[in-house]
Order: C-alpha cells, then sequence, then structure tokens
C-alpha cells in the first residue's frame, strides 16, 4: 500500500498531479483544496492507493484530515472515490465535520453527484463522525465489525462498545450482546 509520496511534482493540474518519486513518475489524483496548497517543485504528500479489479488508483492529499476525510468516506455504502474527491473538494475537513454534526442535508447536496436521498444516508451513516477521534483499537473495531455482522446496527453498537470494559475482542462481544439482550 502506499501511504505517502516525497518527490518533485513535474505536472499539475486541478484534479491531478504527476509527482517524480526517485525516477519513477507517478499519477496522483487530488481534491482541488490540495491543488491550491501545492504547486511544482518538491512536495511530500499523503496518499491512498485504492486497487480494483480493472485499475489502481493513487488520490494525494495536503494534509492527514483530507485524507483521513477521503479515507472514511470512501468506506460508506455508495461512495466510491470520486464522490468522496468531490466532497474533499467542495469542504475542507473542518467544514464537513460540522456538516455532519449538525445533519446538514441541505449543503451536502451542494456537492456534484449528490442528490438528497444520497445526502440524508451518508449523513446517518457517518454518525458522529470527528476527525480528531482517538483511534480505537484493534479489538474495539474487530468486535464492532463482529456485531455488525450479525445484523446490529452503527449506533446501537458504538453507544454498547463504549460502556464495555473488556480489552479483547471476544471479551467486547460477549460483554456487547448481554447489554444488547437487556435493551
Amino acid at each position: 500500500m502506499i501511504v505517502g509520496l516525497r518527490g518533485e511534482i513535474v505536472k499539475k493540474e486541478p484534479t491531478y498531479l504527476y509527482i517524480d518519486v526517485a525516477g519513477v513518475i507517478y499519477e496522483v489524483f487530488i481534491s482541488l483544496h490540495t491543488s491550491a496548497v501545492l504547486s511544482l517543485g518538491k512536495a511530500t504528500i499523503h496518499t491512498t492507493h485504492i486497487v480494483r479489479e480493472d485499475s489502481e488508483a493513487l488520490y494525494g492529499f495536503a494534509t492527514n484530515d483530507e485524507k483521513k476525510l477521503f479515507d472514511r468516506l470512501i468506506k460508506l455504502s455508495g461512495v466510491g472515490p470520486k464522490v468522496a474527491l468531490a466532497i474533499c473538494s467542495t469542504f475542507k475537513p473542518s467544514e464537513f465535520v460540522q456538516i455532519v454534526q449538525q445533519k446538514d442535508v441541505s449543503m451536502l447536496k451542494k456537492v456534484p453527484g449528490i442528490g438528497p436521498k444520497s445526502a440524508q444516508r451518508i449523513l446517518v451513516e457517518l454518525g458522529e463522525f470527528a476527525l480528531d477521534e482517538a483511534p480505537a483499537s484493534s479489538a474495539y473495531n474487530e468486535a464492532a465489525l463482529a456485531l455488525e455482522s450479525l445484523g446490529f446496527k452503527k449506533e446501537q453498537i458504538q453507544k454498547v462498545l463504549a460502556t464495555c470494559k473488556a480489552q479483547d475482542t471476544a471479551g467486547l462481544v460477549k460483554e456487547a450482546l448481554k447489554k444488547i439482550q437487556k435493551l
């Protein structure tokens, strides 16, 4: 996985750039906010490397917050890299966090390719999204995925897991299931 590139930007357009890293030139798709910050010459960019059956693509960001936002968005159902990049081009990460917290469907509809239903779904799926949240432990993440695969809703899972005291995945799942039964 390519998570960053350090080299010389040899060509820059509003939505992509070419960066020369030790003689290998990479094409990297970028948001308009990143495009405004970067210029030709030496640069370091954070990247997300997406591999599909028929293609590989690099998406680059000037800040780690923008990369976190993009990575979170592409995990949502119905949101691919193009829509996630359009969101990153329309809003700065801090602005997007406010939109999610305020559940502002009308602002999210301003993004090209997002209609009212998509905007509502994105806001619901993101729930209490924040960029500066402490990284959850791998046991917590695995327990959340296990509970989600059992059919429980993300909001319910997050609330219950926040009250659990176990440290390992199995313990978290058992404790969460007991608490969910009591609800």
